[in-house]
């Protein structure tokens, strides 16, 4: 009877366990299988941002122009049309053709007989001369911006399938007439992707929760974006602590602040949006010279502390092994890190670049514009991380700990904003 019984015993518990593990490997093969479908429908948050031309997503603006020729100083004051076409003129005078026709206009003054025939001589023009003197119209940009000389209207939005080098090319012809153009329009873009067009829309307040990479990569890019609100607020658009601060772009960061997962009354992605429209009717005043942006070095020096706080915070959940608690940390808690880390450093990859533009005399001027390089590269290199499952394994394993994989370039940018702070603060 005992025989019987402890046979029975031993059948069930290896029963139990064959079914355990058929039910784990299961449940792997179901994960693996949701992520190719996902994947196949829509790109995940790393597809979607991990490139260059995933993360500057380009999108249609209100004011966007190509430049023509590289412009000396972001500076420069606006030239009407009529100054362009005495600034022509002059150089027209320079070039030996046209002094050679000068001299014969001259002589044909005094010589009424000949004037037909000097006038009806060929003038030689460079290309940059016609350039220069091609007029620039563009039905929604303000009368007073479509003097600029080297301004010309926008492109269309790039086709989904463009190359990374169209892209890149692309990039480095937008041009904007004012300064704080670049900057605000690379602190909307990121975010006005992740509610507008990805798949899906925002997902942290979802009621069905089965996309938590895609989760925390938007609470990254939106706590960049809230940092950004507040600087742009109080620091960057204002003389001093005594000047008003700009009506738009308080009540963006007060929209801005709305709980991400806060499902109506309102919702969270509704107030963001509103957030957005009052960023760009803020970059639209730029445009028309109706607001302030100082880019100055005490304002852009408390935006890169803010940035430098950001990414301490993702280096130590990614390089951390026990939670506050004293627990370790689980491995479901290890990829919502490593994507809100790359959420952070996506958006930063992006803002960066506008600083770069608007803030490119003055960084240049104290040598940290290396640094900046350096740190917008590291941002690039925790884009490119793309592992289908985030593993937490031993550092001494032959598996991947892709948490401390993304704290490498998490902690280089921060390191170089470190530096470039100095750097501006000398």
């Amino acid at each position: 009877m005992t025989g019987n019984t402890s046979g029975s015993g031993s059948a069930l518990t290896i029963y139990i366990v064959k079914n355990m593990i058929m039910g784990v490997l299961l449940a792997v093969f179901v994960i693996i299988l949701v992520k190719i479908v996902i994947g196949l429908v829509s790109p995940s948050a790393d597809e979607q941002m991990a490139t260059p031309e995933r993360q500057d997503i380009v999108h249609p603006k209100p004011v966007e122009y190509v430049a023509a020729k590289n412009q000396k100083n972001q500076h420069d004051p606006v030239v009407s049309a009529g100054h362009v076409s005495e600034s022509a003129g002059a150089e027209h005078t320079k070039d030996p053709a046209h002094s050679e026709a000068a001299a014969h206009q001259k002589d044909a003054t005094s010589h009424s007989n000949n004037t037909a025939a000097v006038a009806a001589m060929p003038t030689v023009e460079t290309p940059s001369q016609k350039a220069k003197q091609r007029p620039v119209q563009d039905s929604h940009v303000p009368a007073a911006t479509q003097a600029a000389p080297t301004a010309a209207p926008a492109h269309e939005d790039t086709p989904a399938h463009a190359t990374a080098d169209h892209e890149q090319a692309k990039a480095e012809t937008i041009n904007f007439p004012a300064v704080g153009m670049a900057f605000v329009d690379s602190v909307v873009r990121p975010l006005e992707y992740e509610l507008n067009e990805r798949f899906y829309g925002w997902r942290p307040n979802d009621i069905l929760d089965f996309t938590d990479n895609v989760n925390n990569f938007q609470l990254g890019v939106l706590e960049v974006t809230r940092r950004s609100a507040v600087i742009l607020s109080e620091r960057i658009s204002r003389t001093g602590s005594t000047a008003a601060f700009d009506h738009n772009l308080q009540n963006a960061m007060n929209w801005f602040m709305i709980k991400s997962d806060r499902y109506w009354f309102p919702s969270a992605e509704s107030k963001f949006k509103d957030g957005l429209k009052e960023l760009r009717t803020y970059f639209n005043r730029l445009a028309k010279g109706e607001a302030q942006f100082y880019n100055r070095t005490d304002n852009i020096i408390p935006l890169l502390m803010a940035y430098q706080d950001l990414l301490g915070s993702c280096d130590e959940n990614l390089v951390k092994f026990k939670e506050d608690d004293g627990s370790e940390v689980s491995f479901f808690k290890a990829d919502d890190y490593f994507f809100y880390a790359q959420g952070v450093a996506s958006t930063l990859h992006t803002i960066l670049g506008g600083i770069e533009k608007d803030f490119a005399t003055m960084v240049d001027r104290r040598g940290g514009m290396e640094m900046l390089h350096h740190a917008i590269e590291s941002c690039h290199h925790a884009m490119e991380l793309d592992p289908w499952i985030v593993l937490n394994s031993n550092l001494s394993s032959v598996f991947a700990n892709h948490r401390l994989n993304m704290a490498g370039p998490i902690s280089h940018a921060r390191f170089y904003l470190g530096v470039l702070i100095r750097a501006l603060s000398t």
